[in-house]
């Protein structure tokens, strides 16, 4: 979206459950000199760093109901205030929320502000869960071999059948964060070129024994199907 936008300045993302609340405020907004122990010159928070482009805020889920006030402000007076500070900033800058949480149940538990909601609800976007969109599981894998490969400098060229197949069995409860976990476990315990089913975290070791089985049922029932059919046949000779 950024991207295509034709947006003259940066994109700024911003993982609200990855920083502590009291840290939050500072990061979103910035700093004044004096603002708190240790604040010992102004510095920028994400808001202002996006100036003329992208804040992607995600988990928005998770910020508290001070910090949700003073981003609503942000929203509908594109100003704000510094931590510590008095002079109101102007901004102009597209915000990008996400967050796998559900909000409209949090509104009605008075955990998210109503007014927040709708402001940010102008164009929403629902991403299925990677286990509804299995076609999606593959091409995921390939990007992150790609780029494990160049980060350890690993030649990895293929996922093995059977790699392939406890993947696609997988539920992925994790979504794509855990396959990219996935794969860059099994591009670090690749020897070789090739990324087989036992490179594979130990929640996915499980299905192998279960595909195996399954596998196995299938070609006992496929067999006795094919018996019925000789005896049957000898019957109808006879």
């Amino acid at each position: 979206i950024h991207a295509r936008s034709g947006a003259s300045g940066p994109f700024v993302p911003l993982h609200c459950a990855a920083i502590p609340q009291g840290l939050f405020e500072s990061a979103l907004f910035g700093h004044v000199r004096g603002a708190f122990s240790g604040a010992i010159d102004d510095r920028p928070g994400a808001v202002g760093r996006a100036e003329g482009g992208t804040l992607f805020l995600d988990e928005i889920g998770d910020i508290s109901p001070h910090v949700q006030v003073r981003l609503l402000r942000v929203l509908q007076e594109r100003a704000f205030e510094r931590v510590g500070g008095t002079q109101p900033v102007e901004v102009n800058v597209r915000v990008i929320a996400a967050t796998s949480r559900d909000l409209e149940d949090m509104i009605g538990k008075e955990e998210f502000r109503e007014d927040l909601y709708y402001r940010l609800n102008i164009f929403p976007i629902h991403m299925p869960s990677l286990r509804e969109r299995r076609s999606d599981i593959l091409l995921l894998a390939d990007h992150f071999v790609s780029k494990y490969n160049d980060l350890y400098h690993k030649s990895i060229k293929r996922i093995s059948t059977a790699a392939i197949n406890m993947m696609m069995a997988y539920h992925w409860p994790g979504n794509v964060r855990e396959l990219e976990n996935c794969i860059e476990r099994a591009t670090l315990l690749a020897r070789g070129d090739v990324i087989l089913g036992h490179h594979l975290p130990p929640t996915l070791q499980g299905l192998r024994h279960r595909l195996k089985i399954n596998l196995r049922l299938a070609g006992a029932r496929h067999t006795i199907q094919q018996q019925s059919g000789i005896i049957m046949r000898g019957h109808t000779r006879t």
